[in-house]
């Protein structure tokens, strides 16, 4: 019974003690599970804290962005504005010029305009008095004295006329050893033709039409960076794989194009890239055009010609007249005016090295106002050429008086080269045209049967009525219809009038 009811006690007391171990274990338990909570807590709410501020400083980072975008856009069309406002400046004070030294001319007419028509008062004073001399003398009016004469001469003057020009001519042939060299210098120079057309555009292919959007770039960058740098309008339209290049500066067109072309080679289009093309497209045709002046130089054997005018001189290679490459042209008739010269027996030099530089301000008239005959007389005498190339450069289409024979040679070559087949561009429309109008003229005229433009155009053969005009008048039938082709016509070169009369006799025997 004793040992039961201490094992009794022992039990309860194990039982106690157990509780009490539980107890404290479960405290320990929550107590630990409160604290993980509280930090997991905390560790959410740092994380939180963090996001928001990295979310914040993206958003004042993409504003700034935005910001400086707009900042860059609204610089660079304040920039276009002012450029366009100071275009806009610079033609209102050119125009402004323009009017004061038009107003200043008007005056200057207007005053010559009344001493020529006082002077004519004059001389239709003096006219009429000589007029009442002559009729007081003669004893007839001037009427009855003007028809007497034509009723004396009417049927002499052809024939006379035709007679005087074969003496001049036989003259002429017999005194040939004196004057061939004046006849055949002013013969050639009736060569002379103007025929003038420009080419403003240069065409560039692209591989495919995408390539488009990548020159224009966003919102116009690229396009616009292009323009900017080479002074050359970009012409993007329908044309198919094609982009347009427009300015009427050749030189500009050529660094334009091959900077284009390197564009779409390279891929890389944008204005920075753009910027160092097109600086190195500049260098290498400025290189082109300094390698161009120095072989043409060197191909006609010209010594002394200044470095810059042996740069401008290259300049031609990239400009053309009615399709002609002035250069060309330039190099050809330096050639042709050596040759005759030689053969007449003048300076070659001379002739050679104004025909090369005749055409000199060319170069640079679509950059200045004035003829190109004015400018290259202004660009030969800053470099220092002799007076003697200035005036054979100078007279070449007439605007001044010859100086010298070789001045006639210089303005024939340059005729013979730009009339010469093939040499110019002209429409089959305008080449028909002129054959009809040629054999027009000619058959209009009295005592022609009929008339053949052949040679293409280069000679009219003319059959005359015998009936009608005599072996005497076939020669003045010839010089009214050259006449008449010389004033009513444009054309190259020159055209031969052949008229030829022919008698046939015809009898039956039986």
């Amino acid at each position: 019974m004793k040992y039961a009811i201490i094992g009794v006690v022992a039990l309860i007391i194990g039982i106690l003690f157990g509780y009490i171990l539980r107890k404290n274990h479960a405290e320990k338990l929550v107590g630990s599970a409160e604290t993980q909570a509280k930090n997991l807590i905390l560790d959410a709410e740092n994380r939180a804290e963090a996001l928001r501020k990295d979310t914040l400083t993206d958003a004042r980072k993409e504003a700034h962005q935005i910001r400086m975008d707009a900042e860059k856009e609204i610089r660079e069309r304040r920039e276009d504005v002012k450029k366009a406002e100071n275009r806009i400046s610079q033609k209102e004070e050119s125009i402004d010029r323009k009017l004061e030294n038009i107003e200043k001319k008007e005056e200057g007419i207007n005053r010559k305009m009344q001493s020529l028509t006082d002077k004519e008062k004059n001389i239709d004073e003096i006219l009429k008095k000589q007029v009442d001399e002559l009729e007081r003398i003669s004893g007839c009016t001037a009427e009855e004295a003007k028809a007497m004469l034509l009723r004396d001469i009417e049927h002499e003057v052809r024939r006379e006329a035709s007679i005087m020009i074969k003496d001049i001519e036989s003259k002429a042939k017999e005194e040939a050893d004196k004057n061939a060299k004046e006849i055949i210098t002013m013969a050639i120079q009736r060569c002379a033709a103007d025929q003038v057309a420009e080419t403003t555009v240069s065409v560039v292919p692209l591989p495919n039409d995408e390539m488009k959007g990548r020159i224009i770039g966003r919102e116009g960058r690229n396009i616009r960076a292009i323009e900017q740098a080479t002074g050359i309008d970009l012409i993007i339209d329908d044309t198919p794989e094609a982009v347009i290049l427009s300015g009427f500066d050749p030189v500009r067109r050529e660094i334009a194009r091959l900077s284009l072309e390197k564009l779409i080679v390279d891929g890389r289009i944008h204005p920075a890239r753009i910027e160092e093309i097109v600086e190195k497209s500049t260098k290498e045709v400025e290189r082109t055009i300094k390698e161009e002046g120095e072989a043409a130089i060197f191909e006609l054997g010209i010594n002394g010609v200044h470095p810059e005018l042996v740069k401008i001189l290259g300049r031609l290679r990239y400009r053309t007249s009615y399709g002609q490459n002035v250069l060309n042209h330039s190099k050809e008739v330096a050639h042709l005016a050596g040759l005759m010269a030689g053969e007449l027996g003048f300076d070659v030099r001379l002739a050679q090295r104004a025909g090369l530089l005749h055409d000199i301000g060319k170069a640079i008239d679509h950059e200045q106002q004035g003829t190109h005959v004015d400018l290259g007389m202004e660009i030969l005498r800053k470099y220092k050429e002799s007076e003697a190339v200035i005036g054979c450069m100078a007279s070449h289409h007439g605007d001044y008086e010859y100086t010298c024979a070789e001045g006639v040679l210089v303005a024939a070559a340059d005729a013979l080269s730009a009339a010469r087949p093939g040499a110019r561009r002209e429409t089959l429309d305008t080449y028909i045209k002129r054959l009809q109008n040629l054999e027009e003229i000619a058959n209009s005229t009295p005592g022609v049967e009929s008339s053949y433009a052949i040679q293409a155009g280069r000679e009219i053969r003319i059959i005359a009525k015998p009936d009608q005009v005599s072996d005497g008048e076939i020669q003045m039938l010839a010089r009214d219809i050259s006449k008449k082709i010389e004033s009513e016509l444009e054309y190259p070169g020159q055209i031969k009038v052949n008229v030829i009369r022919e008698t046939r006799a015809v009898e039956y025997a039986k």
